[in-house]
């Protein structure tokens, strides 16, 4: 059974449509990349999935179960999403572990001694164990964008979704971000990453998308859609980024 699967998923804001007949599957372990020029719809599609957008038609489905049903309990779904934005939304007054540990303390009920060594175990894996108590503002930002992906898996997710997690980093900071998520691959984690970093997704995903005014245009390997796409306008797209230095 596939964990996610969209099924022509509409999504408008007045008289204009984000996303356009939507149809997605993500099998298990499964890294899907969306691109696409800024607009193309990989944010909203990311925020559907999550609940934070409500479709205005079609259906979502999480390992079989359709979430977008309105009687669904939107709280339950997210416990099983983990979601990472491109701004951290890390808490400030809060400590790198407090933030880690706040959602399975609050939400899922593990106890703090639990957690603390939970959050722990996963800042030492990821190069972050001497961060525990400091505070964002004391990090760079590729530190804190590593905290928000720690974050987001430490309730331990069943679908990962990532949304332009290093758009706000310089080139160093980037790689950081990068490697943590290269990491999140080999271990398994299923994630859907909508990226502006061609060179990152051809190496990591299985699938990639392409999404141009909010129609999914074509999907394929990293190999076929970098080197052979079949539609004009995904051939236009990364003509543009090769001429910009970017794959």
């Amino acid at each position: 059974m596939s964990v996610l699967r969209i099924e022509g998923v509409w999504k408008r804001y007045r008289d204009h449509s984000v996303l356009r007949g939507i149809d997605l599957e993500v099998a298990p372990h499964e890294v899907v990349c969306l691109i696409g020029a800024s607009g193309s719809g990989k944010s909203t599609l990311l925020r559907c999935i999550n609940l934070l957008e409500t479709v205005d038609d079609g259906a979502i489905y999480l390992d079989g179960e359709e979430i977008t049903d309105p009687r669904v309990d939107a709280d339950a779904v997210r416990r099983r999403i983990g979601m990472v934005f491109q701004a951290y939304n890390l808490f400030p007054h809060l400590t790198v572990l407090a933030n880690i540990t706040l959602a399975p303390r609050k939400v899922h009920g593990v106890p703090r001694r639990e957690a603390e060594d939970q959050a722990r175990e996963l800042l030492a894996r990821f190069g972050l164990a001497d961060k525990a108590h400091e505070y964002p503002d004391r990090l760079s930002g590729g530190q804190q964008q590593r905290v928000a992906i720690i974050r987001a898996i430490a309730t331990k997710p069943r679908l990962l979704l990532l949304d332009e997690v290093t758009s706000a980093l310089d080139p160093v900071l980037v790689t950081e971000v990068l490697g943590l998520v290269r990491e999140l691959k080999e271990s398994g984690m299923t994630m859907i990453i909508a990226t502006h970093e061609m060179g990152f997704a051809r190496e990591i995903a299985d699938t990639v998308c392409f999404l141009d005014g909010g129609v999914l245009l074509e999907r394929g390997s990293p190999d076929r859609m970098f080197t052979a796409p079949e539609h004009p306008r995904t051939r236009d797209f990364l003509r543009r980024v090769v001429d910009a230095g970017r794959l």
